[in-house]
């Protein structure tokens, strides 16, 4: 595995503790190696030092019953190297090549490459069309090469198709992984398990039984140290496009004639072609934002977005974002779905949340019951992977009472879980060649082109109340308002 930007955050704090809880697993190849490729003169020692501080910080953070294996790390460090280089110098990638040849010749990796491209999106392009005239992407005598491309994959629907045609110029859509961490989470690979292996939920996940379905991606966090970025972007075009629309896809899938990574992929593909955001009169599309203030967060307080470093003091940029779907399709016409997702809430969630409808009021009407309580499916991402479904039932006693009761199930209760970044899966599944949980050129492009009539409309028109929503909250007004105008409202962040 070649990781280019191997001296950056995301190399330190997520591609190598990952590449460690492989190991720990047994589950990289004997013949494994990397090498990191950066800028920085730094000595290959002090590289590998600094990501064995990080991965041990890792491991502590992530569960502090558990302890650093040091004898994994040395097994795996002892298999790092590093080249110091340019990526827009082709001299850089002619010394890569050699460090490449060493590695084949010393550990028989045989001239099977991954690349990781864990560098600004800026450099995607760049850097793989170096790849292409150095000849390194190049697959000959049974040979391959895949690259990993991180988001953002694009800004917008022309950037998305732009990056994706000088790609596609060197190497064969076979040989991207576009990479989603969130599609490695366990429940939303379960979240298909679940629907297609289990005869009691299938038949009812259609637009007869199902009320509407909300998607919540809340970060306690605000931009930390990415101010620079995240003026560019937004929580519409960080989260939107991508990371959400692979739920939608995930729960508005039908059933694929296998589990072939193509099959899968292109039934995801149809439910983002068929999404549209809905069109409210008077207020346009039916989409809102907001932007976080000074507030309180965990019992501590914390600044606004404007007061962020490099942040501007009156900048107009959307830390939280809202907006009401529909799936244009038999199963899902009808269905709405309620996304949202924002900086600096009430806590950190990832829910999938689904309603059934309701049973006739007429059937209790000598009971002192107005209306049950609805039927709730609760699809848990992140941070307690898990399942719940709440549900009636009779209180005892003489009269008719009823009670919500919630059956829950935790991943780590059942299965145990250790510590995990959420690219295992992925990083696995790309040297196994296996591009289920990877976005496609079409799907992306799809995401963009449905919400591209909202950024159009939020770039032309500058919101005049920014902030609107504490820090420590669960966001604005306006997407309560959102939901209340269907006679619906949020499910709590708890």
């Amino acid at each position: 595995m070649v990781i280019f930007g191997a001296g950056g955050d995301l190399t330190k704090r997520l591609v190598v503790p990952s590449l460690y809880n492989l190991a720990c697993a047994h589950l990289l190849p004997d013949e494994f190696a990397i090498v990191g490729f950066d800028l920085q003169d730094i000595a290959e020692q002090k590289w590998q030092q600094t990501l064995c501080e990080m991965t041990r910080e890792f491991v502590r953070t992530a569960d502090p019953s558990q302890s650093f294996n040091q004898d994994v790390w040395n097994s795996l460090s002892s298999r790092m190297h590093y080249v110091q280089g340019d990526l827009n110098n082709p001299a850089s990638y002619e010394a890569l090549k050699t460090k490449l040849a060493e590695c084949d010749t010393k550990y028989g990796t045989a001239g099977n490459y991954v690349f990781y491209l864990a560098v600004a999106d800026r450099f995607f392009g760049p850097v793989i069309e170096r790849l292409g005239d150095s000849k390194l992407a190049c697959e000959e005598n049974g040979y391959w090469r895949r690259v990993v491309v991180e988001k953002p994959f694009g800004h917008d629907l022309a950037s998305a198709k732009a990056l994706n045609r000088r790609i596609l110029k060197v190497i064969g859509e076979n040989q991207i992984y576009r990479i989603d961490h969130f599609l490695g989470k366990e429940t939303v690979q379960n979240i298909m398990m679940f629907r297609f292996a289990n005869g009691l939920f299938e038949p009812l996940w259609n637009r007869d039984r199902i009320d509407h379905v909300q998607v919540t991606v809340a970060e306690s966090l605000g931009v930390e140290r990415r101010g620079g970025f995240y003026e560019h972007t937004g929580a519409l075009r960080d989260m939107v496009p991508n990371h959400m629309f692979q739920l939608v896809g995930v729960i508005g899938m039908e059933a694929p004639n296998s589990f072939n990574a193509d099959a899968v992929r292109s039934e995801k593909a149809k439910v983002i072609e068929a999404v549209r955001i809905c069109e409210m009169e008077q207020s346009g599309y039916a989409a809102v934002r907001g932007q976080y203030g000074s507030g309180e967060v965990g019992g501590r307080p914390v600044e606004g977005y404007r007061e962020e470093p490099d942040v501007s003091p009156d900048s107009a940029v959307e830390t939280y974002a809202a907006m009401k779907l529909t799936v244009e399709n038999l199963r899902w016409s009808g269905v709405p779905f309620y996304i949202r997702t924002g900086k600096r809430m009430t806590k950190r969630q990832t829910l999938i949340a689904i309603k059934f409808k309701g049973v006739p009021a007429a059937l209790l009407r000598h009971t002192r019951l107005r209306q049950p309580a609805p039927n709730w499916l609760l699809l848990r991402i992140q941070p307690d992977e898990g399942i719940a479904f709440e549900f009636g039932a009779k209180i005892p006693g003489p009269t008719v009472q009823m009670g919500n009761v919630r059956m829950d199930f935790h991943y780590r209760d059942y299965f145990g879980t250790a510590p995990a970044t959420g690219y295992e899966t992925l990083i696995y599944d790309v040297m196994a060649g296996d591009a289920t949980l990877f976005q496609r050129a079409d799907n992306i492009e799809s995401g963009w082109e449905v919400v591209e009539p909202v950024l159009e409309a939020w770039g032309a028109q500058k919101p005049g109340n920014f902030p609107n929503y504490p820090a420590g909250t669960a966001g604005p007004e306006c997407a309560d308002e959102l939901l209340a105008k269907d006679g619906r409202a949020w499910r709590p962040i708890d």
